[in-house]
């Protein structure tokens, strides 16, 4: 219902702009004047009064509706909940929300089926409410809107106004989102540095969380708090990494700079589009190449020539993880290339130098602020990416620089532990927030490292 709702009133937009634009220009006739604002302003003004509270609406009912609903069948079966757990209670509510509209659930009993009819009558008066009110609205704006339109109105002012305060509120939800997730992370590793000392988890050198339990599940103190020593995190990230960007970059940058400055333009429309198509295939398309295809390559290859390679290793991973964010580096690279001006190539070629001295140092000096930042976008790419280092590096926590060995990394072992049902007042479940706040300094320190090379070299070259 709220689906067709807002089909309907995104329709009405399309109506009220041109009945708005229509009425401006039979105004202007009518007076012999010409109009403050021009006619599409005064039907951006009606679309908006009409239906811009009435979706508004929408979207705070769609989020309210639910929690309501939720409250009133809670409230109505109390007794019967009383001895549920809120665990309990929330899957109750969810098997009876979905018995309401058609779902299938693992099994069923009186009260949910009591509770999915009680859902079933509140959803359904909750729509009549809220198609009662949109309409009201809608009509009531467009009535407004109407009265409003004139030779003089100044429509573009009050158009131009609401869009500068949706920017504005567009800005701020990200900001707030941003915060937000900070401070969900600060919050929740300050409660885990509670169970385990700082400086254990930062520079231990053995990770097993789930050695920080023993018995019947219940948690170790003391000597097991050092199971969660991430160095061996840190050090598999940074390898993957590095031999990711040992692939990715020189690739990356060196087809880039054909692409740009050496290819035709018959080549160049063949081969940009075919090589950014690897930008396309999902992530767990390469870890399967990985895992069955380059690890076992790799493997033979060790043997071959008396190497012990393992079956997961760093080096298969590394290399795909390169292979994907090669479109990553060349494509932004070749943008920023592009984006150098003709006369300092001309300015170059006068004064004697070949193509290659002109790429070496005028082309890649003035376009390095954007090839930092494209190389900064592929790090960062390869510090998250999860899918291939499962399938192709394991999940073994192993400190080693050796390439040829299993690791595994920060955004891995994040997954593996809030992976299923968990609790979060555990060591083991809030060790994930605690790495998700160094991985987020880690790329913090990047962009500001980042940030200064291209200062320094954009007042160099601008």
């Amino acid at each position: 219902m709220i689906s067709l709702l807002t089909l309907a009133m995104l329709a009405f937009v399309c109506v009220a702009f041109f009945l708005g634009r229509r009425q401006a220009i039979m105004r202007a006739g009518r007076a012999g004047r010409k109009l403050h604002s021009r006619p599409s302003y005064h039907g951006i003004f009606l679309a908006l009064v009409s239906a811009g509270p009435a979706l508004l609406l929408i979207l705070f009912w769609s989020w309210l509706a639910p929690i309501v609903e939720g409250k009133a069948v809670l409230s109505l079966f109390a007794d019967q909940l009383a001895d549920m757990g809120l665990p309990q209670q929330e899957a109750f509510l969810r098997d009876a929300r979905a018995l309401a509209f058609g779902g299938i659930v693992g099994f069923s009993d009186q009260t949910k089926e009591a509770a999915a009819e009680v859902f079933g009558n509140l959803h359904r008066w909750s729509n009549a409410i809220l198609v009662t009110l949109a309409l009201f609205l809608a009509l009531a704006g467009f009535v407004y809107g109407r009265g409003r339109i004139d030779v003089a109105f100044r429509a573009r002012h009050v158009v131009e106004r609401t869009f500068r305060v949706f920017l504005i509120v567009c800005s701020t939800v990200a900001i707030v989102t941003t915060i937000g997730i900070v401070l969900s992370l600060l919050f929740e590793s300050i409660r885990f540095f509670q169970k385990v000392p700082f400086f254990n988890f930062l520079f231990g050198l053995h990770w097993s969380p789930q050695g920080a339990f023993t018995g019947a599940g219940a948690e170790a103190t003391g000597a097991n708090a050092d199971v969660f020593g991430a160095v061996p995190l840190f050090a598999g990230t940074l390898l993957i990494t590095v031999i990711a960007m040992a692939v990715a970059a020189p690739i990356g940058l060196m087809a880039a700079i054909y692409l740009s400055d050496y290819a035709s333009s018959r080549v160049r429309a063949f081969a940009k589009p075919m090589l950014e198509i690897l930008a396309g295939i999902p992530t767990v398309v390469y870890g399967f190449f990985a895992a069955l295809t380059v690890a076992p390559f790799f493997r033979r290859t060790g043997e071959a020539v008396g190497l012990d390679v393992s079956s997961e290793s760093a080096l298969a991973a590394g290399v795909v993880m390169g292979i994907m964010i090669i479109p990553f580096v060349s494509s932004l690279s070749d943008d920023v290339i592009n984006a150098v001006p003709q006369s300092l190539r001309d300015g170059s070629a006068g004064l004697g130098a070949t193509k290659s001295e002109t790429i070496r140092k005028v082309v890649l000096p003035a376009a390095l602020p954007g090839i930092v930042s494209a190389l900064l976008l592929a790090v960062s790419r390869a510090i998250g990416e999860t899918m291939i280092v499962v399938m192709a590096a394991g999940l073994a926590a192993n400190l080693t620089a050796n390439p040829l060995e299993a690791v595994t990394t920060v955004t891995v072992q994040i997954v593996t532990l809030l992976v299923g049902d968990q609790e979060f007042d555990s060591a083991k479940t809030l060790a994930a927030f605690a790495l998700g706040l160094v991985l987020f300094a880690i790329t913090l320190t990047l962009n500001i490292v980042a940030l200064r090379v291209v200062q320094k070299y954009r007042e160099q070259y601008d």
